[in-house]
């Protein structure tokens, strides 16, 4: 089994920061990307930020230059930094990672709970 654990929602300002981490834990040979969905109040999750295990990142338009995407691979964990923050931020963060369990597996798609994100204008 594969846990993805969330961390560092909150309630923020806008134009203020906030740092999300998300650690993948248990039998993992593999993890090829790291991604982060934010999901609003009643809209679909939707992808904005993503990392390959070779560290290349892509970025939505609307958080480009505003989020940075970074990863530990030793650590299987994913963070996203959030600066100038905007009302329109305001989602449950969710961590995605494609992971295999052994050499030469299927990749598998794993989510985490979610994370808060609150920011008031």
């Amino acid at each position: 089994q594969v846990q993805l654990a969330e961390s560092g929602g909150g309630l923020v300002q806008a134009g203020g920061s906030l740092r999300l981490s998300c650690a993948a834990s248990g039998n993992i040979f593999n993890n090829k990307t790291m991604s982060w969905y934010p999901q609003g109040l009643g809209v679909q999750r939707e992808l904005v930020a993503s990392i390959t295990s070779s560290g290349t990142s892509n970025y939505l338009d609307s958080v480009s230059g505003r989020f940075t995407i970074s990863r530990d691979s030793a650590k299987n964990t994913v963070y996203l930094q959030m600066n100038s923050l905007k009302a329109e931020d305001t989602a449950i963060y969710y961590c995605n990672a494609v992971l295999a369990y052994k050499f030469g597996g299927s990749w598998y798609n794993w989510w985490g709970q979610g994370t808060q994100v609150t920011v008031s204008s």
